[in-house]
């Protein structure tokens, strides 16, 4: 079974060139490496030419001429030959026996459509160790848990998988695509849960390892789409994103609870009326917590009304 290894990188070489001395030593050598790459980043070629040069790394880069995550996931897939494509994030260092453990598990099980694991990140000089049974699940109102950072336990079945470790069989993704709909200028959050809760609907099984680990050292991202500092035009795009998904995916009776829940209840992340409330009763600033739940209601609205356009 031949694996492709996937990175989608813009202008982060000291990351990139981390993430592939960690492939160099893999204890089973991908059969290919495809870097996705602006044609005038120049910092990141400059990295490549130290990497696959001297130390005949076998990279193939594409080159991608649009702006986003979504354009250069969808140019790395095109550009791959492997019967599993993993990716992996140019800030992540996947672990010696990260391809070996991928490869033995789309072998064992011809059912296998995705693969996830474990990103144990590192923050401020120290690696969040907490540890959490439930991982990747959508809840019947809607919600979102994510924890791929912090599972434990054996492999299990999920519903969604993280972008900074997730693998997929070629025959699974077929004529599949990372959705060119969902907004955002840089990471375009949320692309890696439509992708994945796709390949799931289509009917191959999903599963989560926390063995198939990488290490993940968050690094900033360009764009409007900062990781850290949430611009009220970043939230209203991730929430628009959220909302696309969940109303592209769900039943008609599942998509009016979670509209219901997300409006009255939501989360710290995307608050409704309640979180809003709360934040503002926590000694929050009262003005900020109702532009956030203006910002998060005016994308969810805006999606809703995208996919009624295409109803």
């Amino acid at each position: 079974m031949r694996v492709t290894v996937l990175v989608p990188t813009y202008r982060r070489p000291e990351d990139l060139s981390r993430c592939l001395s960690a492939l160099l030593r893999q204890e089973r050598a991908p059969q290919e490496i495809v870097v996705v790459a602006r044609a005038d980043d120049e910092a990141t070629h400059a990295c490549l030419a130290d990497h696959v040069t001297p130390r005949v790394l076998n990279v193939k880069v594409a080159i991608v001429d649009e702006p986003g995550q979504v354009a250069a996931l969808n140019r790395g897939i095109d550009a791959a030959t492997g019967d599993v494509i993993s990716i992996t994030d140019d800030d992540a260092a996947p672990r010696a026996d990260w391809v070996a453990r991928i490869a033995a598990a789309f072998e064992a099980d011809p059912q296998l459509g995705a693969l996830g694991g474990r990103d144990w990140v590192h923050e401020d000089g120290r690696v969040l160790d907490g540890e959490r049974a439930l991982v990747g699940k959508l809840q019947p109102s809607g919600r979102i848990i994510g924890n791929h950072h912090l599972g434990v336990g054996g492999a299990r079945e999920v519903d969604l998988l993280k972008g900074a470790n997730m693998s997929y069989r070629r025959e699974a993704i077929g004529d599949l695509r990372f959705d060119r709909r969902l907004r955002g200028s840089g990471a375009q959050t949320h692309n890696d849960m439509a992708f994945s809760m796709s390949v799931k609907r289509a009917g191959w099984k999903l599963l989560y390892d926390p063995l198939v680990a990488v290490d993940h050292f968050p690094a900033p991202r360009p764009g409007e789409d900062p990781r850290n500092a949430q611009t009220l035009a970043s939230i209203r795009n991730a929430a628009f994103n959220l909302h696309l998904i969940l109303l592209g995916h769900l039943s008609p009776l599942h998509r009016q609870v979670a509209w219901w829940w997300y409006a009255l209840v939501g989360t710290r992340v995307y608050p409704g009326v309640v979180h809003t409330a709360l934040s503002a009763l926590r000694g929050g600033s009262a003005g900020a917590a109702f532009a956030r739940w203006r910002a998060v209601r005016g994308g969810a609205r805006e999606a809703r009304r995208a996919m009624t356009a295409l109803a």
